[in-house]
């Protein structure tokens, strides 16, 4: 069984076409990363397949079933990164006990089964040592490797990731990268992640969704990422740049264009595809 299957997909909002026509089939043990601009509907269709955001046209098969409105915990999730308030009241273990234990609030005391499998994911995530400092104390990596944890903790066969890698350090992103990358190998699991830097990914992505003017493309990295392709796509000049093992694009019409060029770092949670 395939973790997903997007047949005949659409999705339009406000009159304009994010996407349309999308066939999308993630295989067990298979990592698509999904690049695009802002605003051409990456994290829509994360929030389509986790059954918050309703289909223009076409149907979505998410683990051998139509996808629901309530959405399913067999679905594993990392949020966009956003830095919890410093005065938050969980503890680091706190954030991945609800991944494990999130259905049953109102439970006082953690079973002990609940407690060994939370240890367990703190423990390959590599978060042993924080967890349990204030959550809203932990940097940003640190947060975002609970974070991952949480989501893994149902041992998810798909894994929908949304620009899990943002305003993370190199050491981190590569952590994290390593996670999602083990858990992917070992479950047979399907991933899609959405990312703005595919560069951290080119070792472990097998193919790229690139969305972009209501269009997109679907291939291997060096199928999609390539002057012709992204030009064509973009219906504009774009250029490619291979250099020192990075991939850096130039030229793509977007509101983050400025910033697209060797050397600078996009901090825009949804900003341009493979730039360095």
């Amino acid at each position: 069984m395939n973790p997903l299957e997007i047949r005949g997909a659409a999705l339009r909002r406000g009159g304009r076409t994010l996407w349309s026509g999308l066939d999308l089939t993630v295989h067990p043990g298979e990592l698509i990363a999904v690049l695009g601009p802002s605003g051409s509907g990456k994290t829509t269709l994360l929030r389509s397949i986790l059954g918050l955001e309703r289909l223009s046209e076409g149907e979505i098969v998410a683990l051998g079933a139509p996808v629901q409105r309530a959405g399913s915990r067999r679905i594993g999730y990392v949020p966009q990164q956003r830095p919890l308030p410093r005065d938050t009241a969980l503890r680091g273990r706190d954030l991945v006990g609800l991944g494990v234990d999130g259905h049953r609030f109102g439970f006082p005391i953690p079973r002990r089964g609940t407690r060994k499998r939370v240890d367990a994911l703190i423990d390959a995530v590599g978060g042993t040592a924080f967890a349990d400092r204030p959550a809203g104390t932990l940097s940003g990596g640190e947060q975002q490797r609970l974070r991952v944890g949480q989501a893994l903790a149902d041992n998810p066969r798909l894994l929908l990731c949304d620009e899990p890698l943002t305003s993370l350090d190199l050491a981190n992103q590569r952590a994290v990268v390593t996670l999602i990358d083990q858990h992917r190998r070992d479950a047979q699991a399907g991933v899609l992640l959405v990312t703005h830097d595919i560069n951290p990914l080119l070792g472990q992505v097998d193919r790229i969704l690139y969305l972009a003017h209501g269009r997109f493309t679907l291939g291997t990295p060096d199928e999609v990422l390539r002057t012709e392709v992204l030009t064509s796509l973009y219906g504009a000049p774009v250029f490619v740049l291979r250099a020192g093992g990075r991939l850096v694009v130039i030229g793509a019409p977007d509101a983050e264009e400025a910033h697209h060029h060797a050397g600078d770092h996009d901090h825009d949670h949804d900003g341009e595809g493979a730039h360095a």
